[in-house]
């Protein structure tokens, strides 16, 4: 108890006015993440308060929230403050935290001066470590729980897993998608980049998909 009643007094001669207060306490919570806690794999275990200038949309996110739900979301966070953090990675290069999952949460208080005032011009995020496929991989599973996302948002975001040099199996499994929803996403692309390599994805092809693959071949070859 006397470790806890110190490091309460010493926190308690940090003034509310001070600039570097949301600083310090950012620091202390990943400490105390990193030392202490038990609960390392948990990325929800560290919500800090970054200013919403160090915070960036990505240019993937497949979700769409309509103006009604937005409206409703400022009256949210306005009444009952932030109960959800905006989940984010670190990009080193443009030393920006980028948008993972919590975009409209970022956008409310950059777009109302009341929710900025509130926050004294932060926002609540958890940092994770993620490659860029499976950064894109964690905005779908975020999306996907929650039961909301655009279809031609997917489809280009599977063309861009594709690109990036996942395989079929891979995004299904990240993405939790069935080999059909998967096939009708990809259709929506084009074909000829993303069946280059027929005999992998063979195992994956219904016969609908094959059809389909067959048609489409032999209407290019006919220079359709």
């Amino acid at each position: 108890m006397k470790t806890i009643n110190d490091i309460k007094a010493a926190l308690k001669t940090l003034s509310d006015a001070a600039p570097n207060k949301a600083d310090f306490l950012n620091d202390f919570k990943i400490w105390m993440h990193d030392q202490v806690s038990d609960h390392k794999e948990m990325p929800v275990d560290t919500v800090i308060w970054v200013p919403i200038e160090m915070v960036q949309a990505n240019d993937y996110n497949p979700n769409s929230v309509a103006s009604n739900e937005l409206k409703l979301l400022h009256t949210s966070i306005s009444h009952d403050g932030y109960t959800q953090p905006i989940v984010t990675i670190y990009d080193e290069d443009l030393d920006k935290y980028i948008i993972i999952d919590g975009f409209h949460r970022y956008f409310t208080c950059r777009a109302n001066a009341d929710i900025q005032e509130k926050t004294g011009g932060r926002v609540p995020i958890v940092v994770l470590k993620k490659t860029l496929n499976d950064r894109m991989a964690s905005t779908v599973r975020h999306n996907r729980a929650r039961g909301k996302h655009s279809v031609n948002g997917m489809a280009n975001l599977v063309f861009n897993m594709l690109d990036n040099g996942w395989e079929d199996a891979e995004i299904c499994n990240e993405l939790g998608m069935e080999a059909d929803e998967l096939f009708r996403l990809k259709y929506m692309t084009g074909f000829a980049k993303l069946f280059e390599d027929v005999e992998y994805h063979k195992a994956w092809e219904t016969r609908r998909q094959l059809t389909l693959k067959k048609e489409w071949k032999k209407e290019h070859q006919n220079g359709d």
